[in-house]
């Protein structure tokens, strides 16, 4: 199965697709990791991509798209990936549209996470990220077993500069003005399947596995 994950900052896509990678075994596909990694080994296309992020540009869709075709190939897609944070765009829809048919291979599966900007807020102000690790943490819904302090290396956790309120509020509204018409562009597709995401993760991965029945994918 070949799956789209969409959803607004603090909707739950990350934690969500890192549970499904458990559940139905197939790899988490994220362009930003994918970047990061070329970048850090110095690739040809990491080498570009380097150049022009020191100039303070946004990566031109060709080198993510180079990028995602290459993943994509990789012997661990063979049974289905996921996308997580890709595409964000109608352009970068249709331009993955060209990069699966090239590959002879198509799109089972959108899941896009509905949730109330104001439980996005109360998350995102809550969250604390490990200075080690980048494990992340929640005052209300997860907090760490002493307080500060990662469970897992004991780094220290600290609030990110952006999960403010007035930040956050921001991002949505664009995240809102760009998303939809993708929303929409998958919808009328008929792949679209929208996934109430107020509860956790265990609700989340119960409702998905419950679309996947009823749409008898593997």
């Amino acid at each position: 199965m070949n799956l789209i994950i969409l959803g607004a900052p603090g909707a739950g896509k990350g934690t969500l697709s890192d549970a499904l990678v458990k559940e139905i075994k197939i790899p988490k596909i994220s362009t930003g990791d994918m970047l990061r990694k070329e970048v850090k080994d110095n690739t040809p296309l990491g080498l570009k991509a380097k150049e022009i992020m020191t100039k303070g540009a946004l990566v031109p869709d060709a080198i993510i798209n180079e990028l995602l075709k290459n993943r994509i190939k990789k012997s661990d897609c063979k049974n289905g990936f996921m996308l997580d944070g890709f595409p964000r765009t109608i352009n970068q829809a249709e331009e993955l549209d060209k990069i699966m048919k090239e590959l002879a291979l198509k799109i089972d599966l959108v899941v896009n996470l509905v949730i109330s900007e104001e439980i996005i807020v109360k998350r995102l102000t809550n969250r604390r990220v490990c200075k080690k690790c980048g494990a992340n943490y929640n005052l209300v819904s997860l907090p760490s077993k002493k307080e500060g302090i990662c469970d897992l290396d004991g780094g220290e956790l600290y609030q990110r500069a952006d999960d403010n309120e007035t930040t956050i509020r921001n991002r949505l509204q664009v995240y809102a003005k760009d998303t939809q018409p993708l929303i929409d562009y998958y919808a009328k597709k008929g792949l679209l399947q929208d996934v109430i995401a107020e509860k956790g993760i265990s609700d989340m991965v119960v409702k998905f596995k419950k679309i996947v029945a009823d749409k008898k994918l593997k």
